[in-house]
């Protein structure tokens, strides 16, 4: 490894320091941000959830719907659904794959979306999450303007975060934050190892 000259580190940091008090002190507005998490690469739903638990350590009432994993339970369920200050529904039908029945996976889309719509209508709930939101979107099981018309909605100082492959350009135009995550490299599909618990692939 090559050696750093600690002095010129110092110098380093202190103009860093500098660059992020500004730009701290500018960013004065305060109001809820809309999160798209979107990408091929495993980690959308994760961190949704990681935010959903800070959230919780804040003491905020959250929301949750997932919109596609139905017919399996996942950990985030088992363990988010057991604490207070959450409300969560599995509202999907399982994979678009699995179902082969597109009347029944719009029907399940606006089940879900009647449950996300309420939550975005009510300012107790402080966070949303929308899990797999994309996918319904990307199949068109769901009125995109309908949507964005609910986002953007929502009371002032609510958070939203929606997940899943393929976020529409109109709703990361609405986005405040958008994540794309990429693929490196991938058990399951590259070696064949089946989904673990606790990593859930």
């Amino acid at each position: 490894m090559k050696k750093v000259d600690p002095q010129r580190h110092a110098v380093r940091m202190a103009h860093k320091q500098k660059i992020m008090t500004e730009r701290i002190a500018a960013a004065d507005k305060e109001q809820g941000v809309l999160l798209v998490l979107t990408g091929p690469g495993k980690g959308k739903s994760s961190s949704g959830f990681g935010m959903l638990a800070r959230a919780l350590g804040h003491g905020m009432k959250v929301g949750v719907v997932q919109f596609i994993k139905g017919k399996f339970q996942t950990g985030e369920e088992a363990f988010f659904r057991q604490l207070p200050g959450v409300e969560y529904h599995v509202m999907g039908e399982g994979y678009t794959w699995d179902t082969q029945d597109r009347e029944r996976d719009i029907n399940a889309a606006e089940a879900a979306w009647a449950e996300a719509g309420r939550m975005l209508a009510d300012d107790s709930y402080e966070l949303v999450l929308l899990d797999e939101l994309n996918i319904a979107l990307r199949h068109e099981y769901l009125n995109l303007d309908r949507v964005l018309d609910d986002l953007q909605g929502r009371p002032a100082m609510q958070h939203v975060i929606v997940t899943g492959r393929h976020a529409p350009e109109a709703l990361i135009e609405l986005a405040d934050t958008v994540t794309e995550m990429k693929v490196v490299k991938h058990a399951f599909k590259e070696q064949g190892i089946k989904a673990q618990k606790g990593v859930e692939l």
